[in-house]
């Protein structure tokens, strides 16, 4: 697949600075999927991907649960849902997913980070449809035919099952993200690695080194935005 799930959220995760970061980001995510539904993750789907998410990111609960105290109050803020989308160097294709109070902040930051790290902006659909919306589940502990087993005998369709370090990491279509999930967690398998909705490239792209190195600071430029939860690219990496 190109990307090893668990090396990039330690990656992300890896400074203190970048850990503040991440959990800043997931109390604003949380806060809005609350609001969309109840602040109740058994009857709020979406609320429930993102709690999961976060338990992955071992986001600390003070901060889950001043999320949904947030949203259960009184207070409104009203946050919107925009996608960017660009281009890097040598053909590398960048969807970046926010959640922002301030539209215009959020666009000017997203096209000067493209501007200043060789990158450019596109027009909506320019890449998407180069993604194809996924949900991927990890375990440990688990051998890849015991969890094609599981997810057989629990009559769950998967797209794919491949082993990557030391986990067993499922492929599924978006709407199965909790059908395997509650396979695993028959058999008794209540931690996960990744459980993550994220975009997944069809093709993948391998950057000569120069081209690498600028493409990282694109990446991590992007990240770093305030208002930015989510970013994905097609660029190989083994990292």
């Amino acid at each position: 697949m190109g990307r090893k799930w668990n090396n990039i959220k330690e990656k992300k995760a890896s400074k203190d600075a970048n850990t503040s970061r991440i959990y800043a980001k997931f109390g604003v995510e949380i806060y809005v999927a609350a609001k969309k539904g109840e602040p109740d993750p058994e009857s709020n789907r979406a609320l429930k991907v993102v709690l999961e998410r976060a338990k992955t990111y071992n986001v600390p609960k003070a901060i889950i649960d001043r999320a949904l105290d947030k949203a259960k109050g009184s207070a409104e803020e009203t946050y919107t849902e925009l996608r960017y989308e660009g281009f890097g160097p040598n053909g590398a294709m960048v969807i970046v997913d926010t959640l922002t109070n301030n539209v215009n902040r959020t666009a000017s930051d997203v096209r000067s980070a493209f501007n200043k790290n060789g990158g450019n902006m596109g027009v909506s659909g320019s890449v998407a449809y180069m993604f194809d919306s996924t949900a991927v589940i990890g375990v440990q502990g688990k051998t890849l035919d015991e969890v094609f087993e599981l997810l057989m005998e629990a009559d769950v369709e998967v797209r794919d099952i491949m082993e990557e370090d030391d986990s067993v990491i499922v492929y599924a279509e978006p709407d199965q993200f909790h059908e395997v999930q509650e396979a695993f967690r028959n058999a008794g398998i209540t931690d996960f690695t990744v459980a993550e909705l994220t975009m997944l490239p069809q093709n993948y792209v391998e950057l000569p080194e120069d081209a690498a190195a600028q493409f990282d600071k694109l990446i991590d430029a992007l990240e770093d935005l305030e208002d930015v939860q989510q970013v994905f690219h097609n660029v190989d990496s083994d990292e």
